[in-house]
């Protein structure tokens, strides 16, 4: 069966649903690393700028929205920046359990679908909820990359199902002449 949009999940709606041990058989996440780049160096502080995407609005973002931002914004930074003038860092992890109930569709369907009774649903993914100017992705860099930066943060913010503003959190006074 295809997949729904994922504007059928992009509301907050309702309590959180995050308990994996009630729930039997929640689909794997599908994010595959946090970190990317030079983490030592960027745990040491030796990169000169620090830019940083935020949510303008709340919403849930499916575990698949996260992992194609992050592999569109690590290979537009990586061709720029290599492996080593760079780290990149995913801030959300989808905890949010996403559940649908499915209904038989097609000919004499009238007679096997039990409609709205008991309507909780089977589990079909999971998705991050995401507040109002909650941090969704950072990167640190040097000054030389910024642009590359700049450009692998607006194209992740695409992907995304609300807008997404790009702001240079520590480093702007390194940027001056650049911009």
């Amino acid at each position: 069966m295809a997949r729904k949009p994922a504007k059928m999940y992009r509301q907050i709606k309702g309590q959180s649903f995050t308990r994996r041990e009630y729930s039997g058989g929640v689909p794997n996440n599908r994010i595959l690393r946090y970190h990317m780049g030079n983490r030592k160096k960027a745990e040491a502080g030796e990169f000169e700028i620090v830019l940083e995407l935020y949510a303008d609005n709340a919403c849930q973002i499916r575990d698949s929205a996260l992992e194609s931002a992050r592999q569109v914004a690590n290979a537009t930074i990586r061709d720029s920046a290599t492996g080593q003038g760079y780290a990149l860092r995913m801030h959300t992890y989808p905890h949010q359990i996403l559940r649908e109930n499915k209904q038989a569709t097609g000919a004499g369907a009238d007679r096997v679908s039990q409609g709205m009774r008991l309507s909780y649903g089977k589990n079909v993914g999971t998705a991050a909820r995401v507040q109002k100017g909650q941090t969704l992705i950072s990167i640190k860099t040097d000054r030389e990359h910024y642009p590359a930066a700049r450009e692998a943060l607006r194209k992740a913010g695409c992907k995304f199902p609300t807008p997404c503003t790009a702001k240079v959190v520590e480093g702007a006074e390194h940027l001056k002449g650049l911009v």
